[in-house]
């Protein structure tokens, strides 16, 4: 997970950036990390799931608070177990075929679902276009608003889900639309149709989009290591007590929960970067929502970098980090 420098490797190493997007998104908590995208996924062993499954890893502990809904949630779903508190950040990895239920929450007496199971932790969906179509609609609100509301005709109850959600994605049916190494055989249609079963309003809430490409044997004999989760871990912890010193006397605590008036506060642009993001907000046809999400995610890059200032560099880091908005 090599990348020192925030900016270092993006547009060169794309698994670099890959795995810098994972420190990103802990670095700023985001509610909607990154869609990765692989250049030859039928091919398996690119590193999508491995670099997923190591996000709780580089986050910081469960705080004692974090701990109690944790386990709160875990004891309405007997799940707890003999423990008295959940630790660890949780990981849930639900199959493609989950329910609407089995994703959100619900039967007759209401329990949560895989997005509450993954509160204060990571809700990794392997194969997004997989999933029904209506489940993926129904993670938009609970993203958004971090919690969902399970109604029934005799109880309404509310859950917590303040997930990180994590994606991986095949670019065509076939699985080799822009792979060096095999010619993809779907038309235009077919890969407009396949990419077309990820909305547009779902895509927006996804603050890092990256391509992981296929790993050269070369580079995989080659011996060099990257840094640990423990060195990458300590990045985020310490770009997430900027962002709490930051944000002392109010009820936030990092950057992925700035509204609209904090992001006017805290991601002030000076006049290049500001020229800089309407120039690409208009050709890229970027959303409001899409606009306050990248500002968030140069915030984040900045706080890695120890920077207090935005820069033109993290509002450019930022764009490249939403590959799928530029694609479609």
């Amino acid at each position: 997970m090599r990348c020192r420098h925030p900016h270092s490797q993006i547009g060169a190493a794309r698994f670099c950036a890959a795995a810098h997007s994972v420190a990103v998104g802990g670095g700023g908590g985001r509610t909607s990390w990154s869609s990765i995208k692989t250049d030859r996924p039928r091919v398996t062993g690119l590193g999508k799931s491995m670099l997923a499954r190591r996000l709780p890893s580089i986050l910081p502990s469960l705080s004692l608070e974090e701990a109690l809904e944790t386990s709160a949630v875990y004891s309405s779903a007997g799940r707890l177990g003999g423990a008295a508190l959940v630790r660890a950040r949780p990981f849930r990895a639900p199959h493609h075929d989950v329910s609407v239920a089995g994703l959100i929450g619900g039967g007759p007496v209401p329990r949560p679902g895989e997005i509450s199971m993954a509160h204060n932790g990571v809700l990794f969906l392997d194969e997004l276009l997989e999933f029904k179509r209506g489940a993926l609609e129904s993670l938009r609100q609970p993203i958004e608003e971090r919690e969902v509301t399970v109604v029934r005709a005799r109880a309404s109850i509310r859950f917590p889900a303040a997930f990180a959600l994590v994606a991986a994605m095949n670019p065509c049916p076939c699985g080799y639309a822009g792979s060096s190494a095999r010619a993809c055989v779907c038309d235009l249609g077919s890969i407009r149709r396949y990419q077309a079963r990820l909305s547009g309003p779902l895509l927006d809430r996804f603050d890092l989009q990256v391509l992981v490409p296929s790993v050269d044997f070369r580079m995989l004999s080659a011996g060099r290591r990257g840094d640990s989760s423990l060195v990458v871990r300590e990045r985020v912890v310490e770009a997430r007590a900027r962002q709490r010193r930051r944000l002392v006397g109010t009820a936030l605590h990092c950057n992925a929960q700035l509204g609209v008036r904090e992001i006017g506060r805290y991601c002030r642009l000076d006049e290049r970067s500001h020229s800089l993001l309407a120039d690409l907000a208009e050709r890229r046809g970027l959303s409001a929502r899409a606009v306050h999400r990248l500002l968030r995610v140069a915030r984040t890059l900045a706080d890695l970098a120890g920077r207090e200032e935005l820069t033109k560099v993290d509002v450019q880091a930022a764009v490249d980090f939403r590959l799928l908005d530029e694609q479609r």
